[in-house]
């Protein structure tokens, strides 16, 4: 891992905590959290790390926001990249596989 990801890596990490879906959450920011926290542990998400590893696969370049949401029952990570090419895009990563559902460009 490049040594000025790290930085980005752990303001992603608090921008997911923070981001987590109310829907499946409830409407309290520290239920989100704790939800989110709880997911984790239970292995019904992957680690942010990996999912940021993942997305550089996919969109390489610089991440500019990561959300966590219930899409339908399913939860999935919602990362915006900034492009090496001055592009965003955003991919859809499957919280718990890891599996990359949509990649678009805004």
């Amino acid at each position: 891992m490049k040594p000025n990801l790290i930085p980005r890596l752990a303001a992603a990490l608090v921008l997911s905590l923070a981001a987590a879906a109310p829907a499946w959450a409830g409407d309290h920011k520290s239920k989100d959290h704790d939800a989110a926290r709880t997911a984790l542990a239970k292995g019904q998400v992957l680690p942010l790390t990996r999912i940021l590893a993942i997305a550089e696969q996919h969109a390489p370049g610089d991440v500019l926001k990561v959300e966590l949401e219930d899409d339908d029952g399913k939860l999935v990570y919602e990362v915006k990249v900034l492009g090496r090419n001055g592009r965003v895009r955003e991919l859809d990563i499957d919280a718990r596989t890891g599996a990359v559902l949509k990649i678009e460009n805004d």
